[in-house]
């Protein structure tokens, strides 16, 4: 891959592609203009990030209840999703990064469902040893994390992502409510949003869908 195909496939601008893998933004300039031909061996351990960053992910089906595994608190028993989310951190007892549902609830863009059952999560291969966890991997770029009454989640972007990456199992209500807010506070507008060529035009898609959801 070239640099230029790297960033995109990130969906970054080259000042965030810079900021992420702490190289200057002119440099990517000189590089993706052709002023300047990377070193092999950067752009070999780039690609190497960049497949961790973007393909870091296990799941392919949804867990089962195990008997023979621990329980997280129930959603049910939280009036909001901050308290709840707060609650199955401290049951893990181990850092854990939240994941798409549970990433919306953090940004506030999503309430969650009175019934969940499902905990996305990145962490350590440890926290399957509770019912209902979904680990989609062991590490997630820092660049793409975020921070909220100490709770850490994926940003936006990385969300949708991990989203289209597992829609096959993933129920989409979560995201188009979040999608569908983030255009309504902003003007209706998708400012801010990025998604990486692949998922260009199944994200045009969700827009539709999402300008619709609050809209009729």
């Amino acid at each position: 891959m070239t640099i230029r195909e790297m960033r995109t496939r990130l969906g970054e601008t080259q000042s965030e592609f810079a900021t992420r893998y702490h190289i200057p933004f002119r440099t990517i300039q000189n590089w993706e203009t052709g002023l300047r031909k990377p070193p092999e061996y950067i752009v070999s351990l780039l690609e190497t990030r960049i497949r961790a960053d973007l393909i870091n992910r296990r799941t392919t089906v949804l867990p089962k209840y195990s008997p023979q595994k621990s329980n997280l608190p129930k959603r049910s028993d939280y009036i909001g999703a901050l308290g709840w989310l707060n609650a199955v951190r401290e049951c893990i007892g181990e850092p854990v990064v939240f994941a798409l549902d549970e990433a919306l609830m953090c940004q506030g863009l999503f309430g969650g469902r009175n019934d969940e059952f499902v905990v996305w999560i990145y962490g350590e291969d440890s926290v399957t040893r509770f019912n209902g966890v979904v680990l989609l991997g062991n590490r997630v770029s820092s660049y793409c994390v975020e921070e909220r009454n100490g709770l850490l989640y994926t940003n936006l972007n990385r969300t949708l992502a991990d989203a289209f990456a597992n829609e096959s199992i993933l129920d989409m209500q979560g995201i188009t409510e979040a999608v569908s807010k983030h255009y309504y506070r902003n003007g209706e507008s998708f400012g801010g949003i990025s998604v990486v060529p692949e998922y260009q035009e199944r994200f045009e898609r969700l827009a539709n869908e999402a300008i619709e959801y609050y809209g009729d």
